[in-house]
Order: C-alpha cells, then sequence, then structure tokens
C-alpha cells in the first residue's frame, strides 16, 4: 500500500502538472464498489477547474474550482497517473480527459481502492478525517513522543495506528525503529522522553529522505508520471529477512506485531 512519502510525491507530481487544467470530459471503464457512482462524479467535475492537488495521512486529494474535492484512496494496488493518451487497460477505473488533450486516470488492480467527489461539508465530516492523528513532517518530534506517553502498546503498533500519527504503514514504521534501535515490541511505556523523540525524528528523516527519492516502488506504485521510486534502494531492514544487518552483520529477523510483519535486527534493537 502506498504510504505518506508515496501519497506526498504523486501529490506534488500532479499538483505541478494539473494546477489549472480543467476537466472536459470523463471516461468510465469500472468504478471499483467503493467509489461514488459515475452519475455523481462524471457531472459533477466535467466542466471543473483543478486548483490543487494535496495528500492528507495517505489519501490524496485533488480540490475544484467549485470548491469539492475528488478523494482517492489508492490501498493495495491503486495508482493515479497523468499522461498522454493511451489504450485502456481492464485495472482502469476513470479517465479524467483535461483541456490539454491529457489524461488522469485512476486505475486499480485489486479494486479496494476509491474515488469520491466530496462538497466542503461531506470532506470536513468524512469520518476518516475525523480520527487520523497529525501528520509527522508538521508536527515536532516533542510533540509526537507525547501521543504515546504512557502507552503500554507495542511502539510498532502504535507508529500503525493512523490515530497515533498519520500516514505511516509497514516500510517506514520498521525503517524507523532500526535507525532509532527499538525492537517493534517495545511498550511505548518503557521509553525515554529522549528515545520517544529520537524515534520520531528517526522517522521525520526516513519520510524525508523517501519523498526525495520518489518513494518505494516494490509492488505497483508509480509516481503520477507513471515513473518508479527508488527509495527500496535504501532499505536497511525492511523485506530483508535473513540478509545481514547493515550495521553489525547478524541476520535481520522477522516477527509479527499488530498483524504485520515487522523486520529487525535483534542486535542493534535488543527486546527489553
Amino acid at each position: 500500500m502506498p504510504e505518506l512519502p508515496e501519497v506526498e510525491v504523486i501529490a506534488r507530481g500532479l499538483n505541478h502538472t494539473l494546477k489549472g487544467r480543467t476537466i472536459v470530459s470523463v471516461d468510465v471503464p469500472g468504478l471499483t464498489r467503493l467509489s461514488d457512482s459515475a452519475e455523481i462524479l462524471v457531472p459533477g467535475v466535467t466542466g471543473r477547474t483543478i486548483h490543487r492537488a494535496y495528500r492528507r495521512a495517505k489519501v490524496l486529494l485533488i480540490e475544484l474550482d467549485n470548491a469539492t474535492t475528488l478523494v482517492f484512496h489508492l490501498k493495495m494496488t491503486g495508482r493515479v497517473v497523468h499522461s498522454a493518451p493511451r489504450t485502456i487497460t481492464s485495472h482502469d477505473r476513470i479517465v479524467f480527459i483535461l483541456d490539454d488533450g491529457s489524461w488522469l486516470i485512476f486505475s486499480d488492480m485489486r479494486k479496494f481502492g476509491y474515488v469520491k467527489l466530496m462538497d466542503e461539508h461531506r470532506l470536513a465530516n468524512w469520518d476518516f478525517l475525523q480520527r487520523v492523528g497529525p501528520e509527522p513532517l508538521e508536527t515536532s518530534p516533542e510533540d509526537l513522543a507525547k501521543r504515546i506517553s504512557g502507552r503500554k502498546t507495542a511502539i510498532k503498533g502504535l507508529l500503525l495506528n493512523q490515530s497515533v500519527v498519520a500516514g505511516i504503514g509497514n516500510i517506514y514504521a520498521d525503517e524507523s525503529l532500526f535507525r532509532a534501535q527499538l525492537h517493534p515490541t517495545t511498550p511505548a511505556n518503557t521509553l525515554t522522553r529522549a528515545e520517544a523523540v529520537t524515534l520520531f525524528t528517526e522517522l521525520r528523516a526516513v519520510l524525508a529522505q523517501a519523498i526525495r527519492e520518489n518513494g518505494s516502488s516494490i509492488s505497483d506504485y508509480v509516481t503520477a508520471h507513471g515513473d518508479a521510486g527508488a527509495f527500496q534502494n535504501s532499505f536497511n531492514v525492511y523485506g530483508k529477512k535473513g540478509q545481514p544487518c547493515p550495521l553489525c552483520s547478524a541476520r535481520l529477523q522477522t516477527l509479527t506485531v499488530a498483524g504485520r510483519t515487522s523486520t529487525f535486527c535483534s542486535h542493534c534493537q535488543p527486546k527489553r
């Protein structure tokens, strides 16, 4: 699933090329089950001009000139790509045709993602936005550390909890825990304040690096223009079970935390 850096890269790319473009028509090869209907989407966006593209947590938002917003949740295999016209594929769900002839395409092989059109009231009251926590790149490590203080939950589970901090998934949780030298099962209430601040400092650094490197392409993710990301080449531990730790050469191990596989070094990240 695309996490914060991947969706941020997509949003930045789209904002650069879509701002000021007008949607002149819409083709609907086959929407996903959770998407709004074509009867809502097509008349709602046709003739509308794009004001900006941005991100909240793992969600991509495209704001239109009539105070409505296209909301895309990519889930496992969703893609939003701005491209020249091409042949429609079986994975394409909706195509927005723009005034310069280019296409904005939402595709999703597994059909778990969705696109919705929300007015200001619906967006402001959307239960997802009501529940989601603060943005890690817009919140200080000290303030993020306060959100886990005194909690007995394993730190990996708290990083994945979208109400604690927005946009973090398995990749960036594992990578930040490794950099902070914390075992994924460490109860948050056993961390010193300095350790908690260090963790969120490392998390922010990992996210910023991943954005600079255009995200991680390990499955279906591509940027807004169809290119692969490169941060997967900078992974220290994620997906590297059995390989040597880059710091101490011990074999990396895995265990399940909060229902997700966690990769770590038992020497550099000792269990408490």
